[in-house]
């Protein structure tokens, strides 16, 4: 945190969000308009894990096999050499990942979900863990793309930047008035030790009345009248998964309410479509009347109380 936080000023929260993601072992999109640090802190995450790092700057002429990868024939052995692609890396970077045609996106596909690559009726297994950390642009600029339904799912998080306070601006002015703070940066978390982070937060408990919260919770948004499209049931998955690391982060052994409701929104709400009616009636359009809607049933979701007497 200290080292993304050297970074990145004044976001606290996006920094937060990107460690849970990384320790759950989840992908990460961070959407906001250009030049308030999505790639800072991208490549910020990246940098403070000593594992391989590849970026993809996405754009409308890149190709599926420049991420994948492409079998080329060896002329001197007479036989198809497979050629890795960027994404065979720990951590990958997808810069700007919605100004790229849909055809290169979905490439990406396989890869978060089962961490392989299928080629020419091979499969090739992605070394763990494996993390995309996307970067996009709103998709009202020009040049863009929408991420398709089946892609988003994939992403654990959405986070946006936002822009800094007037003294976070500030600060940013004398820091890289001369260097960028991204040339000072260095791993200070090796591969092995990562590995063991992921290990522990998989182990944290999560009691059946929580379940049972969470599944309430992303149940009630394929019902909400507001939503085209309610959470799906990796959603459920990944905030579980999310609350288990943002419980070990605070020092506990085990999920409480709290952790599920501060994790609602970035988990579930880039998963769900709204009405028309809904998005036009928001302010801020449907992103604003998604997450006040998320709000509002956690607010009405009865939350289990632990009633026990016992530490």
């Amino acid at each position: 945190m200290a080292n993304l936080e050297s970074v990145i000023d004044g976001k606290t929260e996006a920094a937060t969000l990107a460690l849970i993601v990384l320790i759950a072992e989840g992908h990460l999109l961070v959407e906001d308009v250009p030049g308030v640090g999505k790639t800072t802190l991208a490549k910020a995450l990246a940098t403070s894990v000593g594992c391989t790092v590849s970026r993809i700057q996405f754009t409308p002429d890149l190709l599926p096999s420049d991420v994948t990868g492409v079998s080329i024939y060896n002329q001197v052995d007479h036989a198809f050499e497979f050629k890795r692609g960027a994404v065979f890396a720990n951590i990958v970077i997808a810069d700007e990942i919605n100004r790229a045609s849909p055809k290169t996106q979905s490439a990406l596909l396989e890869c978060m979900e089962e961490g392989q690559v299928s080629l020419d009726g091979t499969t090739h297994p992605l070394d763990p863990p494996f993390i995309v950390v996307a970067t996009q642009n709103p998709i009202e600029m020009e040049g863009t793309y929408a991420l398709p339904e089946a892609q988003r799912d994939r992403f654990m998080a959405r986070i946006s930047m936002g822009y800094p306070d007037a003294a976070a601006e500030l600060s940013m002015l004398h820091q890289r008035e001369t260097t960028s703070p991204l040339d000072k940066l260095t791993a200070v978390v090796d591969k092995r030790q990562l590995g063991d982070m992921i290990q522990t937060a998989r182990h944290v408990y999560v009691s059946r009345a929580v379940e049972s919260y969470v599944v309430s919770i992303v149940q009630a948004t394929r019902t909400h009248p507001e939503f085209r499209l309610g959470a799906s049931p990796r959603g459920t998955l990944h905030l579980v998964r999310a609350a288990k690391v943002l419980a070990a982060l605070n020092g506990r052994e085990f999920v409480v309410p709290d952790d599920i409701n501060e994790l609602v929104v970035p988990v579930l709400a880039h998963r769900i479509v709204a009405t028309r009616r809904a998005a036009s009636d928001a302010r801020g359009g449907g992103s604003q009347a998604i997450a006040d809607a998320l709000r509002a049933i956690v607010a009405s979701t009865p939350v289990p109380l632990n009633r026990s007497r016992s530490a």
